[in-house]
């Protein structure tokens, strides 16, 4: 009789009849996929191109019902089980080696409630989807900043961006979602329907379920916000790195203001002689009048002697898609975050430092600017806890030859720690790479044993593993695989 080979939970070599998995294939409308159909390379493939797995079956889910089949059928050959919405968390975890895929690709439909300033989306729509959709009633909700990450896993680990100083994280936003738990059960959550459930999936990624859809609240924006560029030599560093907390600091929250420090790309603005040369960019986007936006980012003008700017009224969806260039699929990518309560001269310092040591044309290091609504909410009211975090740093490498990956890796690491002494210690789930499993906890700091209890109640034997992992409440640190 032939069978498939596939790895289990433990990552141990088991076995399945064909018949059992033609039974299977028969439960999934979208097909299933094996190794060799022509399909399967595709769907495998993710954002981070670091990331080259191979899973035994790729489902194509298209209905919760698919998702169902695929949740129970990995629980009952302990078959261990991968979701992709978006396939761009740094982390690859949306592909599992030797496992069951759950792609959620075809479920990315998005509706919009414009009366009651809601949006339903699908597991498997990208930013761009909601955005694209949202806009169109000059509405959004608070998202990333690369429009092809997948709305679901953005949610999921927490979710900001230019919307978040004014109108909270993604998480913030969400008002109900439906998902399947370990068992197969589908449940409709919110703050009055299984709030426990509600509360852990609002930051905990994804170890409690595969969502299926999720609703967000919707608040006027746009359709144009004040919004774009401004450009400083790297030789104005320490001068506009440090006028820029102390502006943040009395900054309207409806204005976001991040900066971004690598080599200047070929944009038409920007002088030809700049170009490749060492800058600090501070992208920004006032989300209300558009006057008061030109008055509000005027002193970011006033840092130092610009370069070059570009800004005035834009169209906020086409901003959110403003860095997709620099940001497309296909390249490796190795990432190193720390979360910041404030910005001190020594914390600027080590940050301009690896800035000045960039190990390629590609790599960056951004701070993020947050604060305002989403530092208001108590910690304890979601399962992401860092609320404290005024700024988040992301060191960026980004590379396409697979012999640099050590040496740009290193460089990361080594900002990373160097920053470390002024950063808060704790972590955002979203920016956590494969091997930075011992930053989950201190990532949820002090609601950490409550997610473990609740791990522990709706999903005991870790089946969603395949993620920056939650530990069941009383179980031993499991292997993720890789």
């Amino acid at each position: 009789m032939q069978s498939l080979s596939y790895l289990t939970l433990e990552k141990k070599a088991q076995q399945v009849p064909q018949s059992v998995v033609d039974t299977f294939a028969l439960k999934i409308s979208g097909g299933l996929l094996r190794r060799g159909d022509p399909a399967y390379d595709e769907a495998r493939r993710v954002w981070n191109a670091t990331v080259d797995r191979h899973p035994a079956l790729i489902a194509r889910c298209l209905s919760t019902s698919d998702v169902q089949a695929g949740v129970r059928f990995a629980a009952t050959h302990r078959m261990l089980l991968s979701v992709r919405g978006g396939g761009h968390h740094i982390a690859g975890n949306a592909v599992a080696e030797g496992g069951l895929m759950l792609d959620l690709s075809g479920m990315s439909a998005v509706s919009i409630d414009a009366a009651a300033r809601t949006a339903r989306v699908g597991p498997g729509a990208l930013l761009r989807d909601v955005d694209r959709e949202a806009q169109a009633h000059g509405l959004a909700t608070p998202l990333g900043i690369n429009s092809t990450t997948g709305a679901a896993g953005l949610t999921l680990g927490g979710g900001f961006g230019w919307l978040s100083r004014r109108h909270g994280m993604t998480i913030d936003n969400l008002l109900s979602a439906t998902v399947v738990t370990a068992d197969g059960a589908e449940h409709a959550v919110s703050p009055s329907a299984e709030p426990d459930l509600f509360w852990a999936l609002r930051g905990g990624g994804g170890n409690f379920g595969v969502v299926t859809s999720f609703e967000l609240q919707l608040h006027p924006v746009g359709p144009e916000v004040y919004a774009g560029l401004v450009v400083y030599p790297f030789a104005q560093a320490r001068q506009v790195l440090r006028a820029w907390p102390d502006f943040s600091a009395g900054a309207p929250e409806a204005l976001s203001v991040w900066t971004v420090m690598r080599k200047a790309p070929p944009l038409p603005f920007i002088p030809a002689s700049a170009h490749g040369t060492e800058v600090v960019i501070f992208p920004l986007v006032y989300s209300g009048d558009i006057a008061q936006g030109e008055r509000a980012a005027a002193p970011v003008l006033q840092f130092g002697t610009p370069l070059a700017s570009h800004l005035g009224p834009t169209p906020y969806a086409a901003f959110q898609g403003a860095f997709d260039p620099l940001l497309t699929p296909g390249g490796r990518n190795y990432w190193k975050s720390n979360n910041f309560s404030a910005l001190s001269d020594a914390a600027l310092d080590v940050i301009m430092a690896a800035a000045a040591r960039l190990p390629g044309p590609e790599c960056e290091v951004f701070v993020a600017q947050l604060g305002g609504a989403m530092s208001r909410v108590d910690p304890a009211a979601t399962a992401f806890v860092g609320r404290d975090a005024r700024f988040i740093m992301n060191v960026h490498g980004r590379w396409s030859d697979a012999r640099d990956d050590e040496r740009v890796r290193a460089w990361a690491r080594q900002a990373f720690e160097d920053a470390a002494p002024h950063a808060t210690g704790s972590g955002y789930v979203n920016f956590l790479t494969e091997d930075e499993a011992e930053r989950v906890a201190a990532s949820y700091g002090s609601n950490y044993p409550r997610l473990q209890a609740l791990k522990q109640r709706y999903d005991p034997g870790n089946l969603f593993r395949m993620n920056l992992n939650i530990v069941p409440a009383g179980g031993a640190q499991r292997e993720v695989a890789s």
